[in-house]
């Protein structure tokens, strides 16, 4: 049993409970099985997009959105909904948000308060444009009984939470302390409990959570929603945030145990990428085998990579950090290895523009893939 608990005035006490470590265990098996299956870059591509918008569906959702699956896709796509106005640009702020996240987290941008006001200020008002924090107090209600379920920090307070926030995850993804799905979850948890607009801090947690994960190794390429998961036990999710002895942030919310949240949040997790791992393996079993025998002996990032080409001569270092679900930093090490190793060339050398094409062995291996 191992405790810790996050700095500042805000300090939830967790421990690495029997299910939470067992979630843990099963989540990095997952994940390394999920890295190694060499899946074509255009079924990649489709199954991202359609994670994009079972995410962007499900957050929403979460919110009070009425608009189905089908209509989200629709209206992502430019469909206009006569009436339904509020409910279409919910979606089309929120997939953009979601595609921003998926930028940073190839990106070396540190993450900022900025930046996570910046993400609210983009699923909330469509704007790439920080939001303001709260200056008022608010005041969270049952719906039905308008009993109160949550009273947040005062307004002085929330600048210095939230810096004390961004700090701590910056921290922690780069120590490795926790596990990342922890760190992630912890996260998501300090920032709802913060409060620090009046409106959307759902909808900014579960985005901070995603650029997190994506991060910390765990993005798998945008392919899996957790949102999905919290939509289908909604009551299971405002449960495991409702803890502590009191309503009040003042009285008990900020040190409360969170255990049980993070069992919530990992099981989750595990339930997601159970989901893409059949995704994937459908996915390669209507596929063709490959008859080349250089394409077998090629790393499955390799074969990813390899497909990228049939639409670009040359692909920038993000491109390739996109399609293998890395980090831009991460990325440019590994084509310098394949430059090296005769598989990539550079055609075009220059450090802000750089731009990688195939070398003529691996650009014959190219009419050799499977038909997408």
């Amino acid at each position: 049993m191992i405790a810790g608990t996050l700095r500042g005035m805000f300090q939830p006490v967790f421990e690495i409970s029997l299910p939470l470590h067992r979630a843990l265990v099963e989540l990095e098996l997952l994940r390394n099985e999920l890295e190694r299956q060499p899946v074509d870059v255009g079924v990649l591509a489709g199954l991202r997009q359609t994670a994009r918008l079972r995410t962007s569906h499900f957050s929403t959702q979460i919110e009070g959105n009425e608009l189905t699956e089908r209509e989200v896709t629709q209206a992502v796509a430019g469909q206009r909904f006569p009436g339904r106005e509020r409910d279409v640009t919910e979606v089309r702020n929120y997939y953009a948000a979601l595609t921003w996240v998926e930028e940073l987290a190839a990106s070396s941008q540190s993450l900022t308060t900025r930046v996570i006001r910046t993400l609210h200020g983009l699923a909330w008002r469509g704007r790439r444009v920080a939001s303001r924090y709260r200056d008022g107090q608010n005041v969270i209600r049952d719906g039905r009984t308008g009993r109160i379920v949550y009273l947040p920090p005062e307004a002085s307070d929330v600048a210095t939470l939230m810096t004390e926030l961004a700090a701590w995850t910056n921290e922690e993804i780069g120590r490795r302390h926790w596990p990342i799905p922890v760190v992630a979850a912890l996260a998501h948890y300090q920032l709802v409990t913060i409060h620090p607009w009046y409106d959307g801090n759902g909808r900014t947690a579960r985005l901070l959570t995603t650029l997190i994960l994506h991060r910390g190794g765990y993005g798998l390429q945008g392919l899996y929603s957790l949102e999905e998961y919290y939509a289908e036990r909604l009551h299971d999710y405002y449960s495991a945030l409702q803890v502590g002895p009191s309503h009040n942030y003042y009285e008990g919310r900020s040190a409360a145990p969170v255990t049980g949240f993070l069992e919530y949040f990992c099981r989750g997790m595990v339930e997601a990428l159970r989901r893409v791992q059949g995704q994937c393996r459908a996915a390669q079993e209507r596929g063709t085998p490959d008859l080349d025998p250089h394409l077998r002996r090629l790393h499955p990032r390799q074969r990813r990579v390899l497909s990228l080409f049939r639409d670009h001569a040359a692909v920038s270092t993000l491109q390739i950090a996109l399609v293998l679900g890395l980090t831009v930093r991460t990325t440019g090490p590994l084509c310098r290895r394949w430059v090296a190793e005769g598989f990539l060339e550079l055609a075009n050398p220059a450090r802000k523009s750089r731009l990688y094409r195939l070398s003529p062995t691996a650009e014959a291996w190219l009419a050799d893939l499977p038909p997408l």
